[in-house]
């Protein structure tokens, strides 16, 4: 990271840093006893002849003598380039500034200070019973109150270890507070402070899944309080660009979902890694230094200023499209694009300067037709039953605060698979009541959920199922529940409209057709319901055609 990436005069960058939630790149390996601790308290020792070091914080300063030439194993051959040490330590261990003997150690001596930063040292910590730490859980399956953390609250300590401990290409500093100053915010964060007067709880104020047995998730309506969060911070008009950290199964949604909700001309990243941070080979590191790296060169800026390329997710050294990739594998290198049409907008360049590589041709942030400031305050859903009939109901989506958290549209992905149906393949018409699962879905999503609706993974590429599913979605799209058709898997074939009352996902993955489909019943509402979704009249499929052509225009732009 170089200073000489600033464009010249421009004023230094401010980046706001959000933790989102199950975050690897947040997240360390167990903090294990070391042998160090053991020996001296008396327990059994681990296997291995070394310790692990972790970061840890000097309580008083102290001298330490560092033998020369210890730092490469080719150093000594070299010896003839370098400078005296600073003096010798004889064989008693003494310290001299003239060599005392042939055979005294060449030393040079360093004075660590707290005021320093972190250290990598044996970790001490034991159990508060005197045994070792084997795990981060007091033991197996531990309850929460029983088990430490291993994720941070927020991503400050990440950024501080990775300047202090990382090494740029040339040996220089991961320099990145010397290229940008950071803002540090927890939206749905990965870890939790536990004690004290304002404890949070796992579940509700932050989401882990580690120890596995305590994994927990977020769900809409942190969505909503998340994207309410982002978009206040960047309201600010303090901010250079955003980076976002969360799980590397699904930061590619959130980021679509920011992409088209958050009403904004910077730049926002999201990063994710498929290692813990500290461990070995650990990625996440190099892409936070990478997102950093994008966003202060101004390459995705346009001529006024504002981003080219929308929400990204920054891994691997590849920008990619946050609409267009997905991750397929848990290692690096095991994000790829889907949709089959572009999806990597740039090349972070390895030594060299980021550079844009395609734009994307869909609307976003500034752009975007369902960002957060177009949205209406109010819109109309639906409620009641299929036995007792569908009304419209309004509901308020936005108040001061943004988006209203138990307003978030319900989305339901249902699969389709060959031999799946139940029906034997003579029934005409088939029978939509077949589909148990998607018949009390909907029954359930207007009791509760009166912004709400599907998608349907058909066939690829045109997202169609089984007549019976096909029935029972149409029930759904008639008691005022869209539903979206999309390929199976990262199909790269568009899903052409096959009947104008389903919403064609075009090559969106379901996942992120999902996304677009609850940003869509935000700005439309629901759907006009029939009098009886079992068999709408010629009148009402019309109006329900005449209503989904709305979403079919944010499918074929976003």
């Amino acid at each position: 990271m170089r200073g000489d990436l600033l464009p010249a005069g421009a004023p230094r960058p401010r980046i706001a840093v959000f933790a989102g939630p199950t975050a690897t790149i947040l997240n360390t390996p167990d903090l294990i006893t070391s042998n160090k601790a053991r020996a001296r308290h008396g327990l059994p020792l681990r296997p291995g002849r070394t310790d692990v070091l972790r970061p840890q914080r000097l309580a008083a300063p102290a001298t330490l003598y560092v033998e020369a030439f210890s730092a490469h194993p080719l150093e000594e051959d070299a010896a003839v380039l370098y400078a005296p040490p600073d003096g010798w330590l004889d064989e008693d261990g003494a310290f001299h500034t003239v060599r005392p003997s042939e055979g005294a150690k060449p030393v040079y001596v360093v004075e660590l200070d707290p005021a320093d930063g972190l250290y990598p040292l044996p970790y001490m910590g034991r159990q508060a019973d005197g045994s070792a730490w084997e795990e981060t859980s007091a033991a197996p399956y531990a309850a929460p109150a029983e088990a430490r953390q291993t994720f941070y609250p927020d991503a400050r300590r990440l950024y501080e270890e990775i300047e202090r401990f990382g090494l740029a290409d040339h040996g220089t500093p991961v320099e990145l507070g010397s290229v940008a100053d950071f803002a540090f915010f927890r939206a749905a964060p990965s870890g939790g402070y536990t004690a004290g007067a304002e404890s949070e709880r796992l579940g509700r104020d932050f989401f882990v899944y580690y120890p596995y047995h305590l994994q927990s998730e977020p769900g809409l309506a942190h969505l909503a309080l998340a994207t309410n969060q982002v978009q206040a911070v960047l309201d600010t008009g303090e901010f250079t660009g955003v980076q976002w950290l969360e799980g590397s199964p699904t930061v590619d949604e959130t980021l679509y979902w920011f992409g088209l909700l958050i009403d904004t001309g910077v730049p926002l990243v999201g990063h994710a890694a498929q290692r813990r941070h500290q461990s070995l080979s650990a990625d996440g590191d190099r892409n936070v230094v990478d997102g950093v790296k994008f966003i202060t060169s101004g390459v995705a800026l346009d001529e006024r200023g504002e981003s080219r390329v929308g929400a990204c997710v920054i891994v691997d050294e590849l920008v990619y499209s946050a609409r267009d990739v997905t991750k397929v594998d848990a290692r690096p290198g095991g994000y790829e694009v889907t949709g089959g049409h572009g999806g990597v907008v740039a090349d972070l360049g390895g030594y060299g300067p980021p550079q844009l590589t395609y734009l994307p041709a869909r609307r976003h942030t500034q752009r975007s037709e369902v960002r957060l400031t177009v949205l209406p305050e109010t819109v109309v859903g639906v409620t009641g039953s299929l036995d007792a009939g569908v009304t419209p109901a309004e509901v308020r989506i936005k108040d001061a605060d943004g988006l209203v958290p138990s307003a978030m549209p319900h989305v339901s992905i249902t699969k389709y698979s060959r031999y799946a149906a139940t029906g034997t393949g003579t029934d005409s018409p088939p029978v939509a009541e077949e589909e148990v699962e998607i018949i009390a879905r909907i029954d359930a999503n207007l009791a509760g959920f009166p912004l709400s609706g599907f998608v349907c993974e058909g066939m690829s590429p045109f997202g169609m199922a089984d007549p019976t599913k096909n029935a029972a979605l149409s029930v759904a799209v008639f008691a005022g529940l869209p539903v979206v058709r999309t390929g199976r898997g990262t199909t790269g074939g568009m899903a052409y409209r096959t009947d104008p009352v389903f919403v064609s996902g075009n090559n969106l993955t379901a996942t992120k057709a999902r996304m677009l489909l609850m940003a869509a019943l935000l700005r439309f509402g629901a759907l006009p319901p029939a009098a009886d979704p079992f068999a709408p009249t010629p009148a009402e499929r019309a109006a329900t055609e005449k209503a989904v052509a709305q979403y079919q225009a944010l499918f074929d732009t976003h």
